[in-house]
């Protein structure tokens, strides 16, 4: 399936409730408003918690990362998604850019630990080794660019979209960290049922 929205019955102006992993920002929000718009948004801190909301019913589907063209299977969610027993409506490969940010007034040359999820740590290990920083895995990388801007220490950055620089007041150090520059992920959209 291509970029675009997907899910949506013709003619249906009704909006639903699209889970995801992450804080708003992250690049599963990110995802969801490109390819779900109608829908309300709502954030979970796990891949599991995402999937359990549509299983239960609180939301009608969820997009979940599965896989990305630098690291390969986006784990624990493609395991999360294989035993769901819910129903793939539709998938989606988009284009992920890492994006290094801090408090205003940092400089990269402070910088000495980087918070993300583990999976964008992962895909920008070779650039973040030649920085010589510590890393720091939290659970999503919107979450991580809301730690660094409440935290106030210009020595903490994060990688996370470029748009959650803005979202939380952060200023941007360095653009395109990724190790790769043909980096992108996969998303299914999981519901209980077709539609």
């Amino acid at each position: 399936m291509t970029a675009g929205a997907i899910g949506r019955p013709a003619g249906d102006d009704r909006g639903g409730r699209t889970a995801f992993q992450g804080a708003p920002g992250a690049f599963s929000h990110e995802a969801c408003v490109e390819l779900r718009p109608w829908d309300v948004h709502v954030p979970f801190d796990t891949f599991a918690e995402a999937i359990a909301a549509v299983k239960s019913g609180d939301c009608d589907c969820a997009l979940i990362p599965i896989e990305n063209s630098t690291i390969g299977a986006v784990e624990p969610a493609a395991t999360l998604v294989a035993e769901s027993g819910l129903i793939v409506v539709g998938d989606v490969w988009r284009t992920i850019r890492m994006t290094l940010m801090a408090i205003e007034g940092a400089t990269i040359e402070q910088v000495r630990t980087v918070a993300s999820h583990p999976i964008a740590l992962r895909q920008c290990a070779k650039t973040l080794a030649a920085m010589d920083v510590e890393t720091v895995e939290v659970f999503d990388t919107a979450g991580a660019a809301r730690e660094v801007a409440e935290g106030g220490d210009r020595s903490r950055a994060a990688i996370a979209p470029a748009a959650a620089a803005e979202a939380y007041g952060l200023t941007v150090l360095r653009n395109d960290l990724q190790d790769s520059d043909d980096n992108r992920t996969r998303f299914v959209l999981l519901a209980g049922e077709p539609g």
